[in-house]
């Protein structure tokens, strides 16, 4: 999975996704048989590892001129606040339905 996101997106031979994928933690047959579900808040234990994944991220729209960053909840609450203040942009969480903001 490393290999085929890399290759995609120009970052073959990066030593940080390597880093990245290992502090994401595999849950076997979670939530149900045969699926393969990549707990990310491991990720967030692990400073650099989570440093790496938000600079690959401003790497990759800092030039773009991005005004805002919407984070879909909950994973992207994590991540989108803080790429959205080193791009510049502002950050906009959004929730389901009848949810509060």
């Amino acid at each position: 999975m490393v290999e085929m996101f890399a290759a995609e997106n120009g970052l073959k031979g990066d030593p940080r996704l390597q880093a990245i994928s290992n502090a994401i933690r595999v849950v076997p047959h979670f939530p149900k048989q045969g699926i393969m579900f990549q707990d990310i808040t491991t990720l967030l234990l692990d400073h650099k590892a989570f440093k790496n994944t938000v600079d690959i991220f401003v790497d990759r729209y800092k030039d773009m001129n991005i005004s805002v960053v919407a984070g879909v909840e909950a994973r992207g609450f994590m991540f989108g606040p803080t790429i959205a203040l080193a791009i510049g942009a502002k950050f906009v969480p959004l929730r389901k339905p009848k949810k509060l903001p």
